[in-house]
């Protein structure tokens, strides 16, 4: 084997992927520039036209109403929502990481691949496309009843199961929410927005095995290792088609 042709060859092909990095954030920043400026009333007008917001939306109000008409606070309807925000984050990491990424995979005749994996996969194709951006409204045909059965059977009593609801469907709002508005073409004003926007960017245009958080800048990202100094991670050529053999 000539060794230094292959240094040569890995040198080449690195910077080939480099290009394919910045070719894609150029095209994302070019369609920014295009657009304009895009203000948070616009960008509101645009979530409430998907069907996700209001789907969780209808959870919280429903769970808030009937939270209020059972009444029985004690103080683990405190400690509930807190635990839950502070776990939030992995949750969100988890749920990315193993659902979202879900490789495909065949079991016999079977072949396990979750419509949400199918979505996130389509999503990563064209980060620009909205209807993407949101969870698909067939998730909630099974997601729903589920959470209604972890809040009657897992709290022990209604009061408590109904604080639960309440917290998903706030959680599920902020998490919408935010995902779409960092895929707009809003520019935040705020620190922790412009974070989490730039380390979104960074999964979808640099590499796609790290930057997992999309609600806050990087939380369980920093905690589980899969926050790494941008300079110094490759630049993924398979960002955009993920599990797909590199190439450019």
């Amino acid at each position: 084997m000539n060794i230094p042709d292959t240094l040569r060859t890995r040198r080449a092909r690195n910077a080939d992927i480099d290009d394919l990095a910045r070719r894609r954030l150029a095209a994302d920043d070019a369609t920014t520039a295009r657009r304009g400026r895009l203000t948070l009333r616009r960008a509101f007008h645009g979530f409430v036209r998907a069907p996700s917001p209001w789907i969780i939306a209808g959870l919280l109000a429903d769970a808030l109403a009937a939270r209020v008409a059972v009444g029985d606070w004690q103080l683990t309807d405190a400690l509930v929502p807190v635990v839950m925000v502070a776990a939030f984050p992995f949750t969100e990491w988890v749920i990315h990481v193993c659902v979202l990424h879900w490789r495909p995979r065949t079991l016999g005749r079977w072949r396990i691949d979750s419509l949400l994996a199918r979505k996130h996969r389509e999503h990563h194709a064209d980060p620009r496309v909205t209807g993407l951006v949101f969870i698909p409204w067939q998730t909630f045909l099974w997601l729903l009843p589920a959470l209604l059965a972890i809040a009657a059977f897992a709290f022990g009593r209604l009061g408590l199961g109904l604080t639960f609801l309440v917290s998903v469907g706030f959680l599920g709002l902020v998490y919408e929410w935010t995902h779409y508005l960092v895929h707009t073409d809003y520019q935040p004003r705020g620190a922790l927005l412009r974070a989490v926007r730039r380390n979104h960017r960074l999964h979808h245009f640099k590499n796609e095995h790290y930057w997992f958080a999309v609600t806050t800048a990087g939380t369980a990202d920093r905690v589980l290792g899969t926050y790494p100094d941008p300079a110094r991670v490759p630049n993924s050529p398979t960002a955009k088609a993920l599990h797909q053999a590199s190439g450019v």
